[in-house]
């Protein structure tokens, strides 16, 4: 019952007067019976005066009545759901990760790198979300949609996990990934829509400003959460590359644009995040998790479940089946 809430609970008081009317036939029945008084017991011998079947089922109509009765006061009493999930899962919340995959995505603060880091604890938000819509967008020095929103997450993380550096122009791009994103949702009819962007370094490519695409989202009531993802301090980074295609590490100075992924998140409702290392990394996605379930929730709530229609229709039959038994079977039975 402890999802079970009433709109009138008001109604349920009446249910205090079915044991008085129980009590109330019992007395008539057996204490207020007819009488006749006789001076032998000898006519009452035959067999044909004892009760028979019938007789001791001629409460059957008062029982019926007494749970028509039940069932009526509690349908008036508007029984609901206190959480109408179907609701929830079948709006649900459309998501797009877009996530920086430049060459800096390989330094080694997070283990064994940002960007693998990235993808594992990405992929366990996506498990822990089977009812959204999820895309991805990648970019760096451009953007490109490695897959629209779909609710087929065992195709989303597939091509999750192949995603790697080099397949796009080097450079951070983070305006043109967060516009990307933005026209992935701009169309959604999800009543919560919802972009997280990720990243490690400052705005040193593409044609538009990260508070220009900010700026886009906003309209369409689009809430972007911004990770800045890297140590503070040093960090043993990608600082060329050789002949071979291997890249050439070195320690080199953290730089994240926090300034501009604060504004970002300000501007559109969400929040900014800095991820230190792995455990404050998977801790961030666990707390956009939360934010947004509760938020959908507190959407849905005032959406309940009616029901006290199947009650209704319960009372409907065993008045029905009363009144049939009444004058049928128990027609010629009296004190039913």
């Amino acid at each position: 019952m402890k999802d079970i809430s009433f709109a009138n609970p008001n109604f349920l008081w009446l249910l205090l007067f079915i044991p008085l009317i129980t009590a109330w036939y019992i007395y008539k029945s057996y204490y207020r019976a007819n009488t006749l008084s006789f001076s032998s017991k000898t006519l009452f011998k035959n067999s044909f005066l004892k009760k028979t079947l019938k007789a001791y089922l001629r409460h059957i109509p008062f029982i019926l009545r007494n749970i028509t009765l039940i069932l009526l006061i509690i349908a008036l009493a508007r029984p609901q759901s206190k959480h109408s999930w179907q609701d929830i899962k079948t709006e649900g919340i459309d998501i797009v990760l877009a996530v920086d995959i430049s060459a800096s995505m390989l330094a080694k603060d997070l283990k064994p790198n940002r960007l693998e880091a990235s993808k594992a604890v990405a992929s366990d938000f996506i498990d822990k979300r089977p009812d959204d819509r999820i895309g991805l967008v990648i970019f760096s020095g451009e953007s490109f949609t490695q897959c629209p929103l779909t609710t087929d997450h065992a195709v989303l993380k597939n091509l999750f996990s192949s995603i790697k550096t080099g397949i796009l122009q080097d450079g951070t791009a983070i305006g043109m990934g967060l516009a990307t994103a933005v026209s992935r949702l701009k169309d959604s009819k999800a009543k919560s829509k919802v972009i997280i962007l990720l990243t490690d370094g400052v705005n040193n490519s593409g044609s538009i400003a990260p508070e220009l695409a900010a700026d886009l989202a906003r309209p369409f009531g689009i809430r972007i959460y911004t990770i800045g993802v890297g140590t503070t301090g040093m960090a043993y980074s990608p600082v060329g590359i050789y002949p071979n295609g291997q890249y050439v590490y070195d320690y080199v100075k953290v730089e994240i644009d926090e300034k501009v992924l604060k504004k970002i998140s300000d501007t559109t409702g969400g929040k900014y995040f800095r991820a230190t290392d792995n455990t404050k990394l998977k801790e961030i996605y666990k707390e956009i998790d939360k934010l947004e379930k509760s938020i959908i929730e507190e959407k849905q709530y005032s959406r309940k479940s009616e029901l006290f229609l199947p009650l209704a229709i319960g009372a409907l039959v065993l008045l029905l089946l009363e009144f049939i038994l009444k004058n049928t079977i128990f027609r010629t039975i009296t004190g039913s």
